[in-house]
């Protein structure tokens, strides 16, 4: 099966043109409180470019509570409203199976670990059926499947909660496969994470700095070899390991991002960080420093999930001006806005 968008046009680095805010903006990935029915906001948001949001059912401060969604009905009225603009998003929402399932109405899909042992066949099925619900749901992006190997039994974010489909890079690669083409069978697109891999890790990057230099092992990036030409978009986890950058953590590293994953790797697709308002991000560097590291480390969709409080919502028009802010002062250049673009845009194009 192929995947939804291979770009083989070479994209040009030599780009004069002042870039717009739209095109600021459609390198960004929010989310949002409400649904869009009594949200305006970020309805109106994603008809001046916001390129993309993500999903949630539950308030992650009032588990009680709604933060997107309640029913299939309501998702499907709130991913028709964001759809009505002419600037198409990308709505994504994490449905992996087991503790990480956003939409479980209907269905509650095994957990990774539990998959992988059923064999591929049972495995199609299973989601092929995530796929065909995601789709007539509106969902156009699921951040999934899970690229992470289960090197270190004491992992207590993927392996701990069977996330990962084995110890084995061949059976992560097979099962990842089999999800990515069930995906596309339906026009979903996908996303492999956590590069360059988060299954040997101990710490949890939502709640702080995690450091894996002494434990993480090129095998971990197998499955990105592997699969490289058939995921739509790769994500980036905030991991550091001092041997691939002293410096920063891998989604906010050139050397991780660019370098490794870009032209050694040789993916060709969008990368988009994870939510760089985890811990690991949010307690080490301000806002401005974050997006400037980020899109300088060639980030093609930076993820704000608005997940850590309703107070604490960060909005595109605030983005976007310290974009423009980091654009004058020479922080971040045009040409990095415009390739990130130009791997969005075809994405959308080929989901649409």
């Amino acid at each position: 099966m192929k995947k939804i968008v291979l770009i083989t046009t070479a994209i040009t680095s030599i780009i004069s043109a002042q870039v717009s805010d739209k095109e600021i903006a459609n390198m960004f990935m929010l989310g949002f409180y409400g649904t869009a029915s009594n949200d305006s906001a970020i309805k109106s948001d994603i008809c001046k470019g916001l390129g993309g949001v993500i999903v949630f059912q539950k308030s992650p401060v009032n588990r009680n509570a709604v933060k997107n969604f309640n029913s299939t009905n309501s998702l499907k009225a709130l991913t028709s409203d964001l759809k009505s603009c002419k600037t198409k998003p990308l709505i994504a929402v994490d449905q992996e199976g087991g503790v990480v399932q956003r939409i479980k109405f209907t269905y509650k899909y095994p957990k990774a670990s539990t998959v992988a042992k059923m064999g591929t066949t049972k495995a199609e099925a299973i989601y092929s059926t995530m796929a065909k619900e995601l789709s007539n749901l509106g969902i156009n992006l699921n951040l999934a499947p899970v690229a992470d190997i289960a090197l270190n039994p004491k992992n207590r974010v993927i392996v701990k909660w069977g996330r990962s489909y084995g110890k084995n890079p061949n059976t992560v690669i097979t099962y990842d496969r089999v999800f990515i083409n069930a995906m596309h069978k339906f026009a979903v697109a996908t996303s492999l994470k956590h590069f360059p891999g988060h299954g040997s890790s101990l710490g949890d990057t939502h709640k702080g700095f995690v450091d894996v230099t002494n434990l993480w092992q090129a095998k971990e990036l197998e499955p990105y070899k592997a699969l490289k030409n058939e995921t739509d978009t790769v994500m980036v986890a905030h991991i550091f390991n001092k041997h691939l950058d002293a410096n920063y953590p891998a989604s906010l590293s050139y050397k991780v991002v660019t370098k490794l994953l870009r032209e050694k790797i040789g993916y060709k697709g969008v990368i988009i960080t994870d939510d760089l308002q985890m811990g690991a991000i949010a307690k080490h560097y301000s806002l401005a420093n974050t997006i400037a590291l980020a899109i300088n480390a060639g980030d093609d969709i930076l993820l704000f999930a608005n997940q850590v409080h309703p107070k604490r919502v960060i909005k595109i028009d605030k983005l976007i001006s310290i974009v423009r802010s980091l654009l004058k002062s020479g922080a971040i250049s045009e040409v990095s806005i415009k390739n990130a673009n130009a791997r969005i845009n075809a994405l959308k194009q080929g989901l649409n």
